[in-house]
């Protein structure tokens, strides 16, 4: 005991390990359910045993503990994390003004006045400081500490239930079972008229069964005047027998069910039919008409009551049909339902005296259901039906005991209704129930002599054959006493041979003797009053002998009667035996004439022959009481054994049902053979072998016959509870027998082998309270039958009368079983498991061997037992599980569970043992299966799930030897090496290997996590679905560590996590299968790595071109290992668990003999787990499936749900849980509801809670590793790069303001121990860190804001003291800003004011530098960085209007002509908006554009002679590039510091930005435009001998070149000065291909209209020019047309394809139609046509969408000319449709049709008429003239083509159509021929002339 604290505990068992609890069982009523008699026969004296005795629980105390896994997120320590967050972007406030200043910069001066005038931020105390750098890292380390959440687990999704193999619910406790159960209150009975009383009966009966499911229930509503008629019959009234209020049960519902209620009325003369008539024509009402008559029948009424009282008579019945109550039982409402009852004459069944049986009423049911049927006349029943509340008060039991609750014994009860379920209800008794009921049913007596005809039948039970010895034990039926001695059936008047409804219930002795009898005795009963006549005159006489052969007797009987009284001693013969009754007299010749059936309701008598021949022989033993006659057999000394085995043998046969009833009392039995071996004439007589086959033949019947009463691990719960809460080992020794000592009989131990000695000699006069001292739950004076249970009488034994322990008696039958008996064994190997275990804990309490050692606490023989049965049952394992699956994952988690049980008891060397016997068979490698590995693990889990894993691991083997109970035989070096001892010879990594000693030491710990870098190794195959199971067993260990309430001390922690070190290394390789470059590498499965400010439009694979790396080898993680996203985050938050628990120490001296290389990887994983549990906006939204969900959750479609709802109610024991129950689903984890659909509000906010601080918790265990690896880092100072990048990558993600705190923090400290890091190596770093700080210096947080702002200027401070000034920070910054403003949609400039404004302060408050230059550098920075901000507020007004935007972005990329970084940085910004719109054309120009100006400075730079020599080789792409040629040089050098700095400014990067711009010419569809890009492209890849690139360019070009779409133009003219500078500009817009005019003119007249109001803007619908005079000034217009690309008739030489006439576009084209007199149309000779002609500033397409108009020219087309134009178009319209291909017959007619059709208007041949007609006067319109005659020509000749093509294509209905349009075709032709042959002589002349001249010359 050197160590003490919370640190022993881990080393040691507690000593109070196991406890016994005996828990009472509960008793519903409130008396015991208890037989009268004194004394009582041994079968009665056990059952009670069975329903009294009190639980038996054995559990592991600290169960609880380890398993609260069911991580409750402790309330306390989650805080509502403020997170910096990119929250979606706000609706802009739409501002007025659209105007821009003309400069793209604002005043200067203004600006700055805003900036003096705002307020800086809090400034941070230490900030100005210097500190040594220790001392800043322990301030840092403190902070970092305080408020951290304790169990990181808590915070993550609980663990998956599917895969939780170790937990198992406990059992639910045995009780009763219960239907669906309603209530049923009478409520009034009132009839027309009130003469008489009238009782009723209510039953339920199944039609579809024929089967009454219910007893009977009594009531009557008589008033008391009425009861007042029968007084002198009943002596007095018990208040059990005023129920008017029953519960039913129903098992199974179904539409068959009726509730049947019979009436009874007074005996009377007259049968029922005269005795009803008066109720049906008669009123109470018509008083005065039947006064008479009515006082009449009261006085026959009274008369009949005082007479005939005792005797009842049919009257009436009805029936209720239930299926529309049960079906709704859910949301039942209450139905009153008016029940029909009526005795109308042909429609109510008692009108027939013959027609009462139960056969006739399932006829009448059957008839019911039909509509139709029954005639229904009086109503005077009201019932009302609901369902029974959860526990109803004042309610009694069948036997009439008062069920709890029963506030007061004198309120009117309710009766509970004993239920005889339609089919087998498989539940075992558990309560003392012994009813009997009796069914008379029919009797002939029509040929009895004499006056028989009102026959009553008397029922008695008798104790012995004195008419005295009639028992009271027949219940009393309403308003009388409770019990009589006897019941007589209702009388059906006249009748010899009536039928029965009559049920008579009693409740009979527990223990029955031969003499024991039903007698029934026949009357007939006089019902008028005559001389010398008897009221009643016995008629026959029979009985029934109850008791036969120990048998109780029931079933259908057929009787004989006899005429006389029976003779003495009759009692114990059947009638029907009549050659044992001589000198009878019978009815009919001894024949079978009255027909009876008796049911019983006992949990005392089986009435089963096999259970009853079983229990009697047994019986028979104990009792010693030979010779005993069993039927024909007499039972000796002799074959007492055959029999008794037989017996058991014969178990299998008997009827299952009765078997599950008597469960309880079977398996005791069996289990009382085993351990009890009886002594028979001295013999020890072993019928272990026999009980264990019986025992196993019913367990698996059970099972198969019951699957669906099972837990996820295939255990019946039947039989589960009897093992949890039942089953004791049985210590009471049998009294020795009756015949003295002559036959010895006692219990004697089997010694199992003959040389093998009995080893133990057991003294059992111990009390174990006082031995055990740990047996805190025995109560201190503990009652007899306490006593009795633990089995701690004194007794005085003698020697042979030793017991045979269960367990051990178990293990041996087992081993040595064969065929059937094992295979049924195997297949419920739980239930043997368990109830060895159960017997080897409650051995150890009943011998207080607890405190024994382990390893002495059971014999040897016993252990090479188990040891030979776990080495069976591992091999049968491995051999079967590709037959049978199912059954070897049972096997497989039995085996598991028992080892588990076993580390509780055994000496753990030997359970280690017998796991590596298990791993020995069970082993993949020989059968290369992952099926066997998937069994492996879940065994492995479910021996890992004991609450003593930790101590079990021998976790701090530093300490002095463990003083262990259980030394560990696995290993001898545990005991002495420990860790700390190897660390100083094997360093420190040993303990971070899988090493040997470390499986030694840590053996359950080293065998999970072999198994899973087994199944995480890289080239593992087909092990997807394991990585699963392994990780899930690894999380769920290290959850319950996390909630287990012992394990909360920091060091009990770290000595914890030393188990799970060599995870880290196995993370390392299951991530990193390859040695990619360190950053490169995001596991692209897990996350994306959502940094916001890298999402420009550069793609993650051109980023890595441009770091210089091949860009496809690392984004898709190499084959081998593909981790499912959900098994990577669950593996890193267990690899996190280790960095947060681990000792720091331990983790600096191993990280520090790591290589570079594995530094990097563990870097690399930091910044995975960074990404991957960031903080994830909150999303509110319904899921599809909801309905579907629902459905499963209602229907219980799936079976797990169903099964874990059905569990979870029966989760209430006291103590809250567990025996091995590792498992408590009640409590759910938080996250349980991830999966539902519909969480409330509260809850999601709960879950983003979590979620933040998990994210947080991640972010500072990332953060403490860093600063572990920084300590490292000072002498390897090549990973501090990779330190920063992970750094600035959980910077970027949304973060919460208490993290960035602390990061910052660590950042400066890193800066301020590296600052050469930042500022002579790597550019890129200080760019990024640039970037992270300014966008938290826009924070909304004010804190955030803080801490960021001093950073920056720290930042800027180490720069320049480094150099004298910081040109790259300040070069860095601007850009930094340029680009943040550009691309985030809600960067708010009023917090970034702040932080501009607090660095102003530090400087100025820095007393240090004050004198230097660098206050005014600083001061210069800011204020040139609070201009970029001026413009961006202006950028954000327009952040609706993307045209505008752009425009902004545009003026604001030309501001920084001078400033090629950030005009590079604008660009960029321009090409991400132009993606996010889809415009790729434009987006492509922005990086050519990029590309031009790289190559620019690249080429001033160096002469290359492969790299493009600047802007002219980019002409080819597109004219507009040549405005990117550098500045002159003496305004810029590229060589100055910070100037061209970036990372784009490299041949990697300029080939980065031109593959980005292929790709965006691909998306565009514009091919020909990648040829050119790649046309400078080629040179690089050839001078760098990039041949695989090479290969990928070329593949790229052979893309075919499919049709495309490009862009459709429109001129958008704006007039109005709300415009403000737009006011009379126009624009050529581009817009995505075939956008119509109404499109674009709804767009801009939407957005305008939402600015300026809408009755504010108007579209001008004409194109005409506009006239701004006749404009409302404080309108805006908005003029858009329709515009055509248009070409030169030179240049449509040049411009050959689709893509030529689409690409490289200046000039547009529209077209006005006009008349002189000022309308659009007119006649075709004064048609005039306008063409415009506009010119562009820039080509299209260009880095804007819309272009200013610089150039516009207008063509005037006379008349005739548009007629020219118009009949072209035509004949090209016929050419097209001509030779189209395929052809297209409706368009070829269409446009044939329009050409020769005779009544076009203003078709062709008005157009000749008009214009040729005549020759023209003015000669300038000859040639028009001429040129439109041959028009014509051309017109005729492709008319007559397309007439020829027609032809070939009509079918012959149209061939009618066709000559129609030949004929009109020559008309037209006709009337054109002179037309068009008239030429104009005056034009010939001159031709004739020039070629005549032109002879002569030659």
């Amino acid at each position: 005991g050197a160590e003490q604290g919370p640190l022993r505990q881990l080393l040691d068992f507690p000593p109070d390990d196991l406890e016994l609890v005996l828990q009472e069982r509960e008793c519903p009523t409130l008396e015991a359910a208890l037989p009268e008699e004194e004394t009582l026969d041994p079968r009665v004296r056990d059952a009670l045993g069975v329903y009294t005795d009190d639980w038996l629980i054995i559990q592991r105390k600290y169960v609880q503990q380890a398993d609260l896994c069911s991580n409750e997120v402790c309330e306390d320590c989650l805080r509502c994390k403020v997170f910096v967050m990119l929250p979606p972007p706000q609706d802009e406030v739409k501002r007025r003004s659209v105007c821009l200043d003309d400069t793209p910069r604002g005043s200067w001066a203004s600006s700055i006045f805003d900036l003096k005038n705002s307020s800086p931020d809090a400034l941070l105390p230490s900030v100005l400081e210097r500190a040594a750098s220790e001392d800043m890292d322990r301030r840092n380390a403190d902070a970092r500490q305080q408020g951290r959440h304790p169990d990181l687990l808590g915070l993550f999704p609980a663990p998956d239930e599917d895969e939780a193999v170790e937990r198992c619910s406990i059992p639910e406790i045995p009780k009763e079972h219960v239907g669906q159960r309603i209530m049923v209150k009478c409520l009034s009975l009132k009839f027309e008229i009130d003469i008489e009383p009238i009782f009723g009966t209510l039953a339920l009966y199944d039609v579809k069964e024929k089967k009454k499911i219910s007893e009977n229930f009594h009531f009557d509503l008589n008033s008391d005047q009425m009861k007042s008629l029968l007084r002198p019959h009943i002596p007095h009234t018990a208040i059990s027998t005023l129920a008017r209020s029953a519960i039913f049960s129903i098992t199974y519902p179904s539409a068959d069910i009726f509730l049947v209620i019979k009436l009874e009325k007074v005996l009377q003369q007259g049968d029922i039919g005269d005795c009803c008539e008066p109720y049906m024509v008669m009123k109470e009402s018509d008083s005065t008409k039947h006064k008479e008559k009515l006082e009449k029948l009261r006085s026959q009424a009274e008369q009949a009551c005082s007479r005939l009282g005792r005797f009842r008579m049919p009257f009436a019945w009805t029936a209720i049909h239930l299926l529309n109550i049960v079906s709704s039982m859910g949301g039942l409402e209450r139905s009153d339902s008016d029940s029909d009852t009526g005795t109308s004459s042909h429609a109510l069944p008692f009108h027939e005296g013959d027609r009462l049986s139960d056969e006739d009423l399932y006829k009448f049911l059957a008839d019911m259901r039909r509509p139709s049927s029954v005639l229904r006349r009086l109503r005077p029943l009201k019932i009302d039906i609901s369902p029974a509340p959860e526990s109803p008060h004042y309610c009694l039991s069948p036997e009439l005991l008062h069920v709890k609750p029963y506030p007061d014994l004198r309120v009117r009860p309710t009766k509970d209704v004993l239920e005889f379920p339609a089919r087998y209800v498989y539940t075992p008794h558990t309560r003392y129930r012994n009813l009997l009921y009796v069914y008379p049913q029919s009797l002939n007596f029509s040929s009895r002599q004499g006056s028989v005809r009102n026959i009553a039948v008397k029922v008695q039970f008798m104790a012995g054959e004195d008419p005295s010895q009639a028992m009271p034990v027949i219940f009393g039926k309403s308003s009388c006493p409770e019990f009589y001695k006897e019941a007589y059936t209702p009388i059906i008047y006249h009748n010899k041979s009536p039928e029965f409804y009559e049920e008579v219930k009693m409740k009979i002795p527990a223990s029955l003797t031969d003499n024991h009898h039903l007698l029934f005795t026949f009357y007939h009963i006089s019902c008028q009053p005559k001389q010398n006549t008897a009221l009643e005159t016995p008629v026959g006489y029979t009985w029934i002998p109850l008791m036969q052969h120990g048998r109780l007797r029931t079933g259908s009987f057929s009787l004989p009667v006899s005429v006389e009284k029976p003779p003495p001693s009759y009692s114990v013969l059947t009638p029907d035996v009549s050659v044992q009754l001589p000198g009878m007299k019978w009815v009919d010749n001894h024949k079978g004439v009255f027909n009876v059936e008796v049911t019983a309701a006992s949990s005392v008598h089986t009435q089963d022959p096999h259970l009853d021949k079983f229990f009697t022989l047994v019986y028979v033993l104990e009792e010693y009481s030979f010779p005993f006659r069993l039927k024909d057999v007499i039972i000796t000394e002799a074959n007492v054994e055959a029999e008794l085995k037989a017996s058991m043998a014969a178990l299998k046969g008997a009827l299952l049902d009765t078997c599950v009833r008597f469960l309880h009392q079977l398996l005791s039995k069996l289990i009382l053979l085993i351990v009890h071996p009886p002594v028979i004439a001295g013999q020890i007589v072993n019928l272990g072998r026999a009980a264990f086959e019986a025992m196993a033949l019913l367990v698996n019947q059970i099972h198969k016959n019951l699957d669906g009463n099972q837990d996820q691990h295939g255990r019946n719960n039947l039989l589960a509870s009897y093992i949890f809460y039942c089953f004791h080992l049985p210590s009471n020794e049998p009294t020795s027998p009756p015949g003295g000592e002559s036959h010895v009989c006692g219990y004697a131990t089997l010694s199992r082998a003959t040389g093998r000695p009995s080893s133990l000699n057991l003294s059992r006069s111990k009390s174990i309270s006082n031995s055990n001292p740990d047996l805190a739950t025995t109560p201190a004076s503990p009652d007899e039958e306490v006593q009795r249970i633990i089995g701690n009488k004194v007794h005085t034994v003698h020697a042979s009368n030793l017991i045979d322990l269960l367990h051990e008696e178990l293990a041996l039958q087992w081993v040595v079983s064969t065929s059937t008996v094992r295979e049924a064994a195997l297949h419920q190997a739980w239930f043997f498991f368990q109830l060895m275990v159960k017997s080897m804990s409650h051995h150890l309490f009943l011998s207080s061997r607890l405190d024994v050692p382990r390893r002495q606490r059971f014999p040897d023989r016993f252990v090479d037992d188990i040891a030979a049965l776990v080495c069976a049952i591992s091999a049968d394992i491995a051999s079967r599980y590709h037959k049978d699956v199912e059954l070897v994952e049972r096997l497989n988690s039995s085996l598991a569970f028992f080892l588990n049980d076993l580390l509780s008891l055994i000496d753990r060397g030997f359970v280690f043992n017998l796991i590596r016997s298990y791993y020995k068979q069970v082993n993949p490698k020989i059968h290369s299966m992952c099926a066997l590995t998937a069994l492996r693990i879940d065994f492995l889990r479910i021996v890992c799930s004991h609450e003593q894993y930790v101590t079990l691991n021998l976790p701090c083997s530093t300490l002095s030897p463990p003083a262990s109970p259980s030394p560990s035989t696995s290993s001898t070096t545990s005991q002495s090496s420990a860790f700390s001892c190897q660390a100083q010879d094997q360093g420190v990594q040993s303990m971070f290997e899988l090493s040997a000693p470390f499986r030694q030491q840590h053996f359950l710990s080293g065998l999970l996590l072999s198994e899973l870098s087994l199944i995480l190794e890289p080239d593992g195959e087909g092990l997807f679905f394991l990585h699963k199971k392994a990780i899930s067993a690894l999380h769920s260990l290290m959850c319950s560590h996390d909630a287990d309430p012992r394990h909360i001390d920091s060091q009990v922690r770290s000595h914890i996590a030393q188990l799970y070190l060599p995870l880290i290394p196995s993370v390392f390789l299951s991530m990193h299968t390859d040695t990619s470059p360190p950053r490169a590498r995001h596991v692209s499965t897990l996350a994306d790595d959502g940094d916001p400010d890298n999402s420009s439009t550069i793609s993650q694979s051109v980023a890595m071109a441009i770091a210089g790396s091949p860009f496809n080898a690392f984004w898709n993680i190499p084959s081998g290992s593909t981790l499912s996203a959900e098994c990577s985050r669950t593996l890193l938050v267990c690899f996190l668990w280790v960095l947060k628990n681990a000792d720091a120490a331990l983790l600096e001296r191993y990280v520090s003999d790591l290589s570079v290389l594995q530094i990097n990887r563990l870097l690399d994983l930091l910044h995975l787990c960074v990404s991957c549990f960031e903080y994830k906006v909150l999303t509110f939204k319904k899921s599809q499936d909801m309905k579907a969900r629902l459905e499963e959750a209602i229907l219980g479609t799936i079976g797990a749900r169903q099964e874990m709802v059905r569990r979870c109610r029966g989760n209430q024991s006291p103590y809250g849980n567990q025996e091995n129950v590792r498992w408590r689903k009640n409590v759910t984890h938080w996250r349980q509801n991830t999966d539902r659909v519909d969480k409330s509000k509260a809850e999601v906010e709960q879950e983003s809670v979590v979620d933040g601080n998990l994210a947080t918790e991640v972010s500072l265990i990332v953060l403490d590793t860093l600063e572990v690896i920084v300590k490292v880092g000072l002498l390897k100072e090549s990973v501090l790069g990779g330190v920063l990048r992970v750094l600035l990558h959980s910077m970027a993600g949304n973060q919460s303001a208490l993290f960035l705190q602390h990061c910052f923090a660590t950042q400066r400290a890193l800066v301020f121990k590296f600052p050469e890091m930042l500022f002579e190596e790597d550019t890129e770093l200080c760019a990024d860190l640039c970037l992270r700080l300014l966008r938290h210096c826009s924070s909304r947080v004010a804190s955030v804001r803080s801490h960021a702002s001093a950073s920056l200027y720290l930042l800027m401070r180490q720069n320049f003291e480094i150099g004298n000034n910081f040109a790259r920070v300040k070069m860095q910054v601007t850009m930094s800003l340029s680009s943040l403003v550009g691309m985030s949609q809600n960067f708010n400039e009023e917090h970034l004011r702040h932080s501009l404004k607090t660095i102003l302060t530090y400087a100025e408050d820095d007393l240090e530098l004050r004198d230097s230059p660098f206050p005014e550098q600083v001061q210069d920075l800011v204020f040139n960085l609070h201009m970029i901000l001026t413009d961006t507020v202006k950028m954000k007004e327009h952040q609706q209007d993307p045209e505008m935007l752009i425009d902004l972005m545009y003026r604001i990329a030309k501001g920084y002509q001078n400033s090629p970084d950030l005009r590079l940085t604008w660009l960029q910004n321009m090409a991400g908006k132009h993606s996010e719109r889809g415009n790729h054309a434009e987006a492509a120009h922005c990086l050519v554009h990029s590309a031009a100006l790289v190559a620019e400075y690249l080429n001033m730079l160096e002469d290359c002679r492969y790299l493009p020599i600047g802007c002219v080789s980019f002409q080819s792409i597109s004219s507009n590039v040549l405005e990117e040629s550098a500045v002159s040089d003496d305004i810029l050098s590229p060589e100055e510091e910070g100037i061209c700095a970036g990372k784009y400014f490299s041949e990697s990067g300029l080939v980065g930005l031109l593959e980005q711009a292929a790709a965006s010419f691909n998306m565009a569809g514009m091919y020909e435009a990648i040829n050119e890009v790649y046309k400078i492209l080629l040179p690089i890849h050839e001078a760098n001998r990039d041949f695989k690139k090479l290969a990928t360019v070329h593949g790229k070009l052979q893309d075919a070149f499919n049709k495309r779409m490009f862009g459709t133009y429109f001129r958008v003219g704006f007039y109005g000065c709300r415009f403000g500078d737009l006011d009379e500009q126009e624009f050529v817009y581009k817009e995505p291909s075939i956008t119509k005019l109404a499109e674009i003119s709804h767009r801009l007249e939407e957005f305008y209209a939402e600015r300026f109001g809408d009755d504010m803007v108007e579209i001008i619908k004409d194109s005409n020019p506009v006239d701004k005079n006749k404009l409302d000034p404080n309108k805006a217009y908005l003029q858009i047309t329709y515009v055509e690309p248009f070409f030169d008739t030179y240049e449509l030489k040049e411009r050959i394809t689709y893509f030529d006439k689409n690409y490289n576009l200046r000039t547009f084209m529209y077209c006005t139609p006009f008349t002189l007199d000022g309308r659009a149309h007119g006649e075709l000779h004064e048609q005039y046509k306008r063409k415009t002609i506009l010119t562009t500033s820039h080509a299209f397409p260009y880095i804007k969408t819309r272009i200013n108009v610089i150039h516009k020219e207008e063509i005037i087309l006379v008349p005739v000319e548009v007629a020219i134009e118009d009949m072209q178009k035509k004949t090209q319209e016929l050419a097209f449709a001509t030779h189209q291909d395929p052809a297209d017959p409706k368009m070829l007619q269409m446009v044939l049709q329009g050409c020769v059709g005779t009544t076009v208007n203003q078709g062709p041949l008005e157009v000749a008429q008009v214009f040729l007609s005549d020759i023209p006067d003015d000669p300038k319109l000859f040639r028009h003239h001429n040129k439109l005659r041959l028009c014509f020509k051309d017109f005729t000749k492709r008319c007559e083509d397309a007439l020829r093509k027609n032809k070939s294509l009509i079918g012959p209905d149209q061939k009618e159509y066709h000559r129609e349009l030949e004929r009109n075709y020559t008309k037209l032709k006709e009337s054109l021929g002179p037309v068009i042959n008239r030429k104009i002589p005056q034009l010939y002349r001159t031709l004739t002339d020039t070629l005549n001249h032109n002879q002569q010359d030659h």
